[in-house]
């Protein structure tokens, strides 16, 4: 793999070198420097000056730095003096090594040879950022800019041994960290007995714990830490560590460093007690960790760690600023408490603390002082509420006592002449920035003060389904009869088995996949319907009967694909309404949405995850869809046809950055019953197949899907992400953080959670509209080659077919089979 790489990489230099050498031959000629001549070289800061102007502008120079930092790692690019680290100077000077690059071409070499480039390029700028970030790593911490530790800090942000950590200690680490790499599986990096000198982390590979007498103990992989215990008890080591496996890299922290943070969080924390008990700690929080953590500047404050929930609110309430209209934008700490608080204060408890806040008069101070604190108090309140409402929009109506609360407090206001002023400015403003996302709020004009004016579901979008709907229950009995049930989405297995007033006593409720895996849902389980899997469905039986179900023939899936259909319709089309689909579903889940589904459903009364179920569910319905057209395509042209249109259709799909389906899509092509049908890859065009190949990169799941994670970082909103690893991420940090730390929650972990979940109202930020058509780029240099189709060949019917109508309908209504076993066999049988 690592020479197949290679090989890649050094034929991505050659297309570069030889564009170097065509448009800018000059750059590479004699330099002196310090009375010393060095042979035809280039600089640091011309090749990245000229790597810029390459690309139109469209990337940076750290990016451009990372993409000479690949070849210098190679061996392709080499420094004068042999220095490892690629440098954006004049005064640093490089030459490519005396390889043969044979520039001669052919006429048919010579039409490909742009497009090779762009592919060279993407490839090399999807290797930089890995290759930037060892290049910080190896640098002395003396040496490394602000900008190299925030690169650092976003690394160690994604790292499992990470994840407990603070912010400060990150941004901390991120300044001491150093990189250290061995090659050779079986060398031993420290023994049992040695004195402790470093804490590492696994940045790549995985190693061995050996202790005296047992032997062989447990392996550590990627993002697992090891050697922190005897720095802490200042003990010797405790097990022997061993190289499992050739080429491992560690991030490695020094005993003097590791101390030092330690100190310096505890010097930097206040613990706030009250009755001899702490009920709030808060760490100073430099501005520029204020910066990076909040997007505000400012000298330094307290962050708050860990708290009560009446104390982190009242604290949180200090932070809300205010001018003479009310309209500054909240500190993000108070929408990180808004969006997480249900872990720790149920909202009729956050309405009770609001409301007391709201009516609390100060004991001391003049009339005067005392009646300006509390309008400021009131004022405080009245805009965290309208922040509390644009965040949750509707979905707070599910809420009996919020909504009481909101209308005791509307009437409150609008009995106050200057907070009804200063509510009916924010929300005028609300409404603004609604109108500008594309929303159309039906405007009421018989009363300004509606909380939720604004936000009807638009007319003829996929709607949101909410905690008091009631949905359909399919339930089938092991004759495969069904009986059809409309109840609300939160019903309970016993509430559904209640309501099936024909079925005797007995009976129990199973649910059962297309592969006849079976298992029985206990009678307290709720959303049993909406949170099915694909090909699943509910069947009533008997204890008996339970060993003697069999799958519908729905769960199966179809006999024959739908190539007819498929071959009517364009790739781009196809594209384009598979996006606008899954925006409506994406735009029909709410953020909390996610909380809800990693902490635990049954642990949030009156809450649903139907929507973002829904939005997972169709992921796996989009990838099973390419398997299972191209398995059921039994005739090889036109099945190497059909994958090259996948991969088209994975094109369109990232251009229109629907990265969810666009990797729906990938993972289908690189289903193991796809991927074997050699006959049919080898009939796909080599252009195409470098396309998929630079496609793959993208899924690579090393070092916390670090191809991913960048590839996204290039994006703007809108776009639709990948969801999957979003719930990853939040899992991640759940699992890694208790919720509560000595009986306090602990906020920092509710800030993280918060931050996973504002990635989604990033991505929907901006009004979404799908081109009908992309921009001619990588998908009109891919297929140019595809014969044209002249209008007068289609029949009535193909056109028909083509009507964006029954391209949304085909999106729409997928048949798939997810049956694994059966897709493999499928797979043999059309090529053995």
């Amino acid at each position: 793999m690592k020479q197949f790489l290679s090989d890649r990489i050094m034929k991505a230099a050659k297309a570069l070198y030889s564009a170097l050498i065509e448009r800018s031959p000059g750059l590479i000629r004699d330099r002196k420097h310090h009375l010393r001549t060095h042979r035809l070289c280039c600089s640091g800061k011309e090749l990245v000056d000229w790597l810029i102007r390459l690309n139109e502008g469209s990337q940076s120079r750290s990016q451009a730095v990372g993409i000479w930092q690949v070849l210098v790692d190679e061996g392709i690019l080499i420094h004068v003096k042999q220095e490892l680290n690629f440098q954006d100077r004049d005064t640093q000077f490089y030459r490519f090594t005396d390889m043969e690059f044979d520039l001669s071409q052919s006429a048919e070499e010579k039409d490909s040879k742009e497009e090779e480039l762009q592919e060279s390029l993407s490839l090399l700028g999807q290797m930089g950022p890995d290759a930037l970030l060892t290049m910080i790593l190896r640098k002395p911490p003396n040496q490394r800019s602000a900008e190299d530790l925030e690169v650092i800090y976003e690394e160690l942000m994604h790292i499992k041994a990470a994840a407990h950590l603070s912010t400060s200690v990150r941004k901390e680490l991120a300044a001491v960290v150093a990189f250290e790499s061995h090659n050779k599986a079986g060398t031993v990096l420290f023994s049992q007995g040695d004195k402790g000198t470093s804490w590492y982390i696994i940045w790549k590979g995985s190693v061995n714990v050996i202790t005296h007498g047992k032997g062989l103990v447990t392996t550590l992989h990627e993002g697992e830490d090891f050697g922190q215990l005897a720095l802490v008890n200042d003990a010797p080591r405790a097990a022997t560590i061993i190289m499992r496996e050739d080429n491992c890299h560690f991030l490695r922290v020094d005993k003097q460093d590791f101390i030092r943070i330690l100190k310096d969080v505890e010097a930097n924390t206040v613990r706030l007690e009250e009755h001899g008990k702490a009920v709030l700690v808060l760490e100073k929080s430099s501005g520029l960790e204020l910066t990076n953590q909040s997007g505000a500047g400012g000298s330094s404050k307290y962050t708050v760690m860990s708290g009560t929930p009446e104390k982190i609110l009242e604290h949180l309430l200090d932070t809300v600023k205010l001018d003479t209209n009310g309209s500054e934008p909240i500190d993000p700490s108070v929408s990180d408490f808004l969006l997480t608080h249900q872990v720790f204060i149920p909202s009729t408890q956050l309405c009770t603390a609001l409301l007391n806040h709201y009516y609390a008069e100060p004991s001391e101070g003049s009339e005067l002082e005392k009646a300006a604190y509390a309008l400021n108090t009131k004022q405080k309140i009245v805009k965290l509420v309208v922040q509390w409402v644009s965040l949750y929009g509707l979905s707070l109506t599910d809420n009996p006592s919020v909504v009481a609360f909101l209308e005791s407090l509307r009437k409150v206001v609008a009995s106050e002449s200057r907070l009804y002023a200063m509510l009916r400015e924010q929300l005028k403003e609300r409404r603004k920035k609604m109108l500008d996302n594309c929303h159309q709020p039906c405007v009421k004009q018989h009363d300004e003060l509606d909380w939720f004016l604004g936000y009807e579901s638009p007319v003829g979008k996929c709607r949101a389904i909410k905690v008091n709907d009631k949905v359909l229950h399919e339930i089938f009995r092991p004759d495969h009869t069904f009986v059809c049930l409309m109840l609300p989405v939160n019903s309970s297995v016993r509430d559904i088995m209640e309501a099936m007033t024909s079925s005797s006593g007995g009976n129990i409720l199973v649910k059962m996949n297309s592969s006849g895996d079976r298992e029985q849902l206990k009678l307290e389980a709720r959303a049993v319907s909406t949170s099915l899997g694909l090909n699943e469905r509910l069947f009533l039986c008997s204890a008996s009967q339970v060993d003697k179900l069999t799958p519908l023939k729905e769960q199966l899936g179809p006999e024959l694909n739908s190539m007819d259909t498929l071959e009517q319709m364009c790739a781009k089309d196809i594209a384009s309404q598979l996006t606008s689909y899954d925006w409506e579903l994406f735009t029909a889940m709410h953020e909390t949405e996610l909380l809800y589904y990693v902490f635990g459903r049954d642990k949030f009364p009156n809450t649903t995850t139907a929507n973002l179920e829904r939005f997972m569910r169709r992921f796996n319905e989009v990838q099973y869809w390419v398997v299972t057209e191209l398995c059921l395509c039994v005739e090889l042209a036109k099945r190497a046809a059909l994958l090259k249109k996948f991969i088209k259709i994975a094109t369109v799909l990232k251009e229109q950055k629907n990265v969810n389906s666009f990797l729906a899509v990938m993972f289908g092509l690189t289903n193991s019953a796809v991927t074997r049908l050699y006959k049919t890859w080898e009939r796909v065009p080599n252009k195409t197949r470098r396309i998929f190949t630079t496609y793959e990169r993208i899924l690579d799941p090393a070092r916390n899907h670090r191809a991913y994670r960048l590839a996204v970082a290039k994006l703007s909103p809108p776009y639709i992400p990948f969801m999957p690893l979003i719930l990853k991420d939040m899992t991640f940090i759940h699992e890694g953080n208790k919720n509560y730390t000595n009986t306090l929650v602990n906020f920092e972990k509710m800030r993280m959670i918060a931050r996973t979940m504002k990635i989604v109202t990033d991505c929907r930020s901006q009004p979404y509209s799908v081109p009908s058509s992309p921009q001619k780029g990588l998908t009109e240099r891919m297929f140019l080659d595809t014969p044209a189709i002249r209008l007068s060949t289609y029949s009535d019917q193909s056109l028909t077919l083509r009507s964006t109508s029954n391209i949304r309908h085909y999106v729409q209504n997928l048949k798939v089979i997810d049956n694994q076993r059966k897709l493999t066999q499928m797979s043999r049988d059309i090529e053995h």
